[in-house]
């Protein structure tokens, strides 16, 4: 029998592997796109959906599925929302038609928004103050590692097996989860769970729709596209009539009294520019592989093992860190670290092989393994056992939101760097139109040119946006270390003086 202690820790390490499924599913698709426009005969829109799906039923149940779990019970929604993605891994999996995909998608959307906040709820629930970092580093890593994971195993899937294998993968991972989550989990809820907020559930869930769709939109047209502008302004302001609502409902969604915490407001904002780094590298780096360097996809994948190497080890050294020089130089040394890894990789040129960008890359992962965690911990010490459920799902929208606009405006930097350098003299109109549109494309065109001079103005342009896409990314690393030293510190600092006052009074 396992003992109670290590029951829990178990529980997590077989949660953590079905996280990996939802890490997984958020990358694993871009691969197989070209496999699926011919497969299904998709069209460019329906593709755009197959990915849209997913991330906008995600964003709009989040705040809703936390609440669910906080009334009904965490462990009954978890097996809830691990029975629903495997599921929909089915569907998705033999869907015959893009109609069939794009639901399965947004059921896996539904599914996932159960099991990414529930599974982060527990965490104050059933670890102590002194057992939460670790747990919360294997939790971080488990989700952030199936992301840079996923072009790895997907291109191996798709060198081997039918796209379906892309979504099968998810089912043995949600075996072990559901399994381990029946026998070892405690069921845990507010017992004291007050009527619905019903206002605030369709103000949340329909503004974090409109900003990421808005987002979304944004990043295939531009950023001055009018009706991507207008549904991002629409999103925003049923958020800012949402924040107003809490403050006055009887029974509010969010409780207001979390925002009085600067560890939970300034925790979830630092782990958003986090999450808005990572996918921003996460979107260029591939395609800097693959269209520079001429990998394939597998390849590509491959080459960011670094990326990851650097995560575990992190996360390792920033857990065995944090207790003897404080959560907040924790966060600002890891902020540091991927401010120095941005620049360094902002500097790349023509001839820099993937040795160079192994370097720059690695330290970016030991930046996060520092900086995500620690950020994670502050926001969660900040939430009651009763209301983990909410405050878990809130910490997680703002990331998805920080990750969705991090591709959106990064991908924005890096289309106009590229476009602003590129010699499109004396190529026909249709040839021009295809290179302006991307790097793959660019390339593309010029082979079938035969023009190595096009090949090496696409690559040199392409180069010439991710370097200002990468010193964007090393400002926002920057601020980040200011905002983790100006307010995170002033909560540490004043969390001390009370300790020390009621160690003075105790004694």
């Amino acid at each position: 029998m396992i003992k109670m202690e290590n029951r829990k820790w178990w529980m997590l390490g077989a949660l953590a592997i079905g996280l990996l499924a939802v890490g997984l599913d958020l990358t694993i698709l871009n691969l197989a796109l070209p496999t699926l426009a011919s497969d299904l005969h998709a069209s460019n829109r329906e593709l755009q959906w197959f990915a849209d799906a997913y991330n906008l039923v995600f964003a709009a149940a989040l705040l809703p599925a936390g609440l669910l779990g906080d009334r009904l019970g965490r462990k009954k929604m978890l097996l809830a929302g691990l029975l629903l993605f495997g599921a929909s891994s089915l569907v998705c999996a033999y869907a015959d038609s893009s109609a069939q995909l794009i639901a399965g998608r947004a059921l896996l959307g539904l599914g996932g928004a159960l099991l990414v906040p529930l599974s982060m709820s527990i965490i104050p629930v059933l670890f102590s103050e002194k057992e939460r970092p670790k747990a919360i580093g294997i939790w971080v890593m488990s989700n952030a590692l199936g992301i840079p994971l996923g072009p790895i195993v997907g291109g191996w899937l798709l060198k081997n097996y039918a796209w379906g294998s892309v979504f099968l993968i998810n089912i043995p991972l949600i075996i072990v989860a559901l399994f381990a989550v029946y026998m070892l989990m405690p069921e845990s809820r507010n017992d004291n769970s007050p009527r619905a907020d019903i206002i605030g559930i369709l103000a949340s869930s329909i503004g974090l729709t409109g900003l990421t769709y808005g987002v979304i939109e944004a990043g295939e047209k531009g950023l001055g596209n009018p009706e991507a502008l207008a549904t991002i302004i629409a999103g925003l302001l049923l958020l800012a009539a949402f924040i107003l609502w809490q403050r006055r409902a009887v029974h509010p969604l969010v409780d207001p009294s979390l925002f009085r915490s600067s560890g939970f407001t300034w925790g979830s904002i630092l782990a958003a520019v986090v999450s808005f780094v990572m996918f921003g590298i996460l979107f260029v780096a591939p395609q800097y592989f693959q269209a520079v360097e001429g990998a394939d996809a597998l390849g590509a994948g491959l080459r960011l093992l670094p990326l990851v190497g650097g995560l575990l080890i992190g996360s390792q050294i920033a857990g065995r860190l944090q207790p003897r020089i404080g959560i907040t130089f924790t966060i600002a040394l890891g902020f540091l670290l991927l401010a120095a890894g941005l620049a360094v990789g902002a500097t790349t040129e023509i001839n820099d092989g993937y040795s160079f960008a192994s370097i720059w890359i690695s330290i970016v992962g030991l930046g996060i393994g520092f900086a995500l965690p620690a950020a994670m911990d502050a926001a969660m010490s900040a939430l009651s056992a009763q209301h983990s459920g909410v405050g878990s799902a809130l910490i997680f929208a703002m990331r998805n939101v920080g990750g969705t606009m991090g591709v959106a405006i990064l991908g924005t930097v890096l289309s106009t760097g590229y476009r602003d350098k590129l010699n499109i003299d004396g190529l026909p109109e249709q040839a021009a139109a295809a290179v302006q549109q991307s790097v793959s494309a660019g390339a593309a065109a010029a082979h079938e040119l035969h023009s190595t001079a096009l090949l090496a103005s696409v690559r040199a342009s392409f180069i010439h946006g991710m370097d200002a896409m990468l010193w964007v990314c090393g400002g926002v690393a920057a601020i980040g270390i200011l905002l983790a030293m100006s307010f995170l510190r002033l909560q540490e600092s004043s969390k001390s003086r009370e300790e020390a006052k009621s160690h003075h009074l105790g004694g």
